[in-house]
């Protein structure tokens, strides 16, 4: 992978992350704490988790493709290793109750909700992309037959 599709595909993850960060701040925030109202500082904070996240994905970047068996532990560390930025800024945050054992486990379900969304929504993409890579190397295999065809007549 060149580094303008690196940096690409890397820049398309923070702001999905960002996305469904948010998601998952209001989520929690009104199940666990209705009440708490938060200062304008609190909308930075998706985008600061997001930007921390996407340091983890590094562990999977490779020059050439990863087979199956060299990305799934690539992928676990990745998993782990976003599981820790986020619980460990849970843990120094003092806006979080992480006394309360139900708050340390939604947060770690909600990195692995969002992990899971994320590689799905990657591999629905690189569908999306194979299958329109496949259709157009059908059209030009058919026009080449073609035109072989006619030069051989």
């Amino acid at each position: 992978m060149n580094l303008k599709d690196f940096i690409i595909k890397k820049l398309m993850l923070f702001f999905t992350l960002s996305t469904l960060i948010a998601i998952a701040v209001f989520a929690l925030g009104s199940a666990l704490d209705p009440e708490a109202s938060l200062g304008y500082d609190a909308l930075l904070s998706p985008i600061e988790y997001a930007a921390l996240c996407v340091l983890p994905t590094l562990v999977t970047y490779s020059r050439r493709e990863l087979t199956a068996k060299e990305l799934l532990p690539r992928m676990a560390l990745e998993f782990l290793l976003t599981e820790a930025v986020m619980l460990t800024i849970a843990y120094t945050s003092p806006a979080i109750d992480t006394s309360r054992v139900e708050v340390v486990a939604l947060i770690a379900l909600s990195v692995l909700i969002i992990y899971v969304l994320v590689r799905l929504l990657g591999h629905i993409k690189s569908s999306v992309e194979a299958k329109s890579l496949n259709a157009d190397l059908i059209r030009f295999q058919k026009l080449y037959d073609s035109d072989r065809a006619d030069s051989q007549v």
